[in-house]
């Protein structure tokens, strides 16, 4: 029953497989027959033959429908280009555009569609001041953390003014498991009076000393001689909080205070020179604020700082997952539909208002 069962053939070697059997049954050879005899399966020569009479050639097909029933429908594309054209979110990166679209009920596909979409519309050139990264970049081990407040870390980044070489200086102090900005400071000198007051305020912020003393986070930070002042020091063994240095030349020892840094020092509305410290501490008080509360960080499943603080974020990553799901689902019903028929009057109507509603979430 055909030993070449499995086997490819092409197209050329098919059509003289079937001369040979025509040739042989005109002359009173059964089909089943020369099948035997040219060891080949007698289901496969039908098929062949049918393919024949049809005229659609004898090549083979490729594998699968030739649309997926969960083929992204028309609606949804509009609505992924419409969402992207608009002023608000021209400046978002691919994965930041779909998650704002998910959160306000746009549209709900997956981060590889939007990119083939605006791709293919040649709207993924440049989108945002992101930087690529280098990919060589290795963080140090740590123990695994399971919830906000077990590993702070801090940093001071300069701040360039409109007088050479004078430079202000921003203390920022992170958490490391939401990447929640729990304090900052911003101060002419670089001291550790600066950041004993920055630690306090995120003692106090994060209620750290109701907790029991093995309970309250260590602290990553460089070797400055901020870090290895002795009433800083001091201060961290007074509450009992054990201290990580990182090691010399190694900013990837301290990656995420470094990536915060970098976040907002490529921020579209950062003005790059300060007048004054009044200045920047009006600007990083309305920037920290956006930064907890709005800002989709890439390192905690698009959730803000602030909700994955909260212990929100598998709540809201399952929810988006559950959302992505039933839409999926939606998309093959609608498909399967449009393969048994063409579209009619109520599919567009419907799409009309898909539209609609995306546009006026947009314009709201």
């Amino acid at each position: 029953m055909g030993t070449i069962a499995g086997t490819w053939i092409a197209a050329e070697r098919k059509q003289q497989i079937l001369e040979a059997i025509d040739s042989a049954n005109a002359q009173g050879v059964t089909v089943s027959r020369i099948c035997i005899v040219l060891m080949i399966n007698r289901r496969r020569v039908v098929r062949w033959q049918k393919k024949r009479r049809q005229g659609v050639g004898l090549a083979d097909d490729t594998p699968g429908p030739n649309q997926p029933l969960h083929a992204l429908l028309p609606e949804e594309r509009q609505q992924i280009l419409t969402a992207a054209r608009h002023e608000d979110f021209a400046d978002m990166s691919h994965r930041i555009l779909t998650v704002t679209a998910w959160d306000k009920q746009m549209f709900f596909v997956s981060f590889t569609t939007v990119y083939r979409v605006l791709k293919a519309a040649g709207m993924m050139s440049s989108r945002g001041c992101q930087r690529v990264h280098n990919g060589r970049s290795l963080p140090p081990l740590r123990r695994e953390l399971t919830g906000p407040n077990q590993r702070w870390c801090w940093d001071i980044s300069y701040l360039l003014t409109f007088e050479k070489g004078l430079f202000l200086y921003l203390y920022l102090l992170l958490d490391e498991f939401s990447r929640k900005v729990i304090s900052w400071q911003v101060s002419w000198r670089q001291d550790s009076a600066t950041a004993r007051r920055l630690l306090d305020e995120g003692l106090v912020a994060e209620h750290v000393l109701d907790l029991p003393e093995e309970q309250r986070p260590e602290l990553v930070n460089d070797r400055g001689r901020q870090m290895k002042a002795k009433s800083f020091r001091r201060l961290l063994e007074d509450h009992n909080m054990p201290q990580l240095f990182a090691r010399p030349r190694t900013p990837n020892d301290n990656p995420f205070v470094e990536s915060a840094f970098g976040t907002m020092k490529r921020f579209h509305s950062y003005p790059g020179r300060f007048l004054d410290k009044e200045q920047a501490w009006e600007y990083f008080a309305e920037y920290f604020h956006w930064y907890n509360t709005e800002h989709y960080h890439s390192g905690i499943d698009y959730v803000t700082p602030q909700q994955a603080h909260a212990g929100l974020r598998e709540v809201i990553v399952a929810e988006r997952r559950e959302k992505l799901q039933h839409q999926r689902s939606y998309r093959r019903q609608m498909n399967r539909q449009a393969m048994e028929k063409p579209p009619d009057l109520l599919r567009i109507a419907a799409s009309t208002n898909n539209l609609l509603g995306l546009c006026s979430v947009i314009d709201g």
